[in-house]
């Protein structure tokens, strides 16, 4: 039952910026502890932004509410798969649930492209000046204050 409440509030979210075109049908909610944290909706076409994905503006939200980058306590309600770019950022924020709507082949099937960055080479990547980045990598490890995450 609670997720369907949740659920429903993503829907809510995502129907708000298709109506008002600031993006797609793409909506997300954080909660913790079954309480809404955030909610959120793509913004792509309203910000030129192509990272304002419905998560990982709930994730920017939730974060400076939350003031952490840890939500390992919360999870998220989304009307779609979330695309690569987005599992990244809910990996690294740590949220252990996704709940999600639509599959990635559904949005595909609209039009969006989260389907080539699963089949296509897509991106040349090259190796360059390792070493010298090394030495960064050499100068956080000695970093007494670090603070990793």
């Amino acid at each position: 039952m609670k997720h369907s409440i949740f659920m429903k509030k993503a829907i809510k979210e995502a129907t708000f910026g298709v109506e008002r075109g600031d993006g797609g049908p793409f909506g997300a909610v954080i909660v913790k502890d079954g309480k809404v944290i955030a909610k959120a909706h793509n913004r792509v076409l309203k910000l030129n932004d192509a990272t304002a994905h419905a998560e990982i503006e709930a994730i920017r939200k939730a974060s400076k509410k939350l003031l952490t980058y840890d939500l390992s306590e919360c999870e998220i309600y989304t009307t779609c798969m979330p695309c690569p770019m987005c599992m990244g950022a809910i990996r690294w924020a740590n949220i252990k649930s996704v709940y999600f709507g639509a599959t990635s082949q559904d949005a595909d099937d609209i039009g969006f492209r989260d389907k080539e960055f699963y089949e296509k080479d897509f991106l040349e990547l090259k190796n360059i000046q390792r070493a010298e980045c090394l030495e960064l990598f050499e100068m956080w490890q000695k970093k007494e204050d670090k603070r990793l995450y």
